[in-house]
């Protein structure tokens, strides 16, 4: 892949995409999205697109209007010259939607990659939610790239936690926390997940004897509802666990999440800030930096 000629930041990701393209030595350059009273969007470039290698820079939370935004942007770019364009996901969506479990549902995370890769030549994004699907090579049909902020996470625990020990909170959240923990130097363990409906789910897990003594986080890609890592706070806080942290790669907190952990016992939450939240202490724009020089 040839160097980005610059980056664009698509709202609201403007600063992360400013922040990346300063520690990669490319230029930055924003983009004007102005949206109507009925909703419809106009959206402006301030730049010259001919010839040029142009990179995208937008994380997809409350993703179906985003999506929207940035095709237009990119068949606009690809109008008006562009020679290649990247498409900076630091959150993908839809990946969990990767299997059709009943008849005539649609598989997500193909459709997307799919639409994705008829509008971009390479994908970029950090931790996708990878399950029955394996690799981003399965669904794409552009160059993919998965980055891992499991390293960066292992810092922040092994800098500001004493004694931790990691716990995935359900069988898919293990292969982060797992990885985690190994980085980190510590121990890990699993909850199993019972899921009665969206919002209504119990976890168990066979814990340690001298659990208790151990500063417990639980490590997770997401947290969207906080359903599944509240019900682990509590099962840990019963088992005499003092601290409890959460740490996640992409913090979504629908509706009262925060709130909810914080309710359940948990000492603290922390995110990368793939997505923007006031709980986004891991910085990942180095990380999406290096793999664009």
């Amino acid at each position: 892949m040839s160097k980005l000629d610059f980056l664009i930041g698509v709202p609201p990701s403007k600063e992360l995409a400013r922040i990346t393209a300063r520690k990669a030595g490319i230029k930055y350059c924003s983009l004007d999205v102005k949206k109507f009273p009925d909703g419809e969007l106009l959206i402006k470039f301030n730049r010259d697109m001919k010839r040029k290698h142009v990179g995208f820079f937008l994380s997809l939370n409350n993703p179906n209007e985003k999506i929207v935004e940035l095709l237009f942007a990119a068949h606009t770019a690809y109008e008006q010259g562009a020679r290649e364009l990247t498409l900076i996901a630091p959150y993908l969506p839809y990946m969990r939607e990767d299997k059709a479990f009943h008849k005539g549902e649609v598989v997500s995370a193909r459709i997307l990659a799919s639409i994705l890769s008829g509008s971009f030549d390479r994908v970029i994004t950090i931790d996708p939610h990878l399950h029955r699907i394996k690799d981003l090579k399965e669904i794409f049909e552009i160059p993919a790239t998965k980055l891992s902020s499991v390293p960066l996470i292992a810092s922040y625990i092994k800098s500001k936690i004493k004694k931790p020990l990691v716990i995935g909170p359900d069988e898919e959240s293990f292969q982060w926390a797992k990885s985690v923990a190994e980085e980190a130097g510590c121990k890990a363990t699993i909850f199993k997940k019972h899921r009665f409906s969206a919002k209504h789910v119990s976890v168990s897990g066979k814990l340690d004897a001298e659990i208790s003594k151990y500063t417990v986080v639980i490590v997770d890609d997401i947290i969207s509802t906080g359903h599944t890592m509240a019900e682990s706070i509590k099962s840990l806080r019963k088992a005499g666990v003092k601290k409890v942290y959460c740490i996640c790669v992409h913090g979504l907190f629908i509706e009262d999440s925060y709130a909810k952990l914080i309710r359940a016992g948990a000492a603290g939450v922390v995110t990368t800030n793939t997505i923007q939240n006031p709980h986004a202490k891991i910085d990942v724009t180095a990380l999406i930096a290096g793999a664009l020089k």
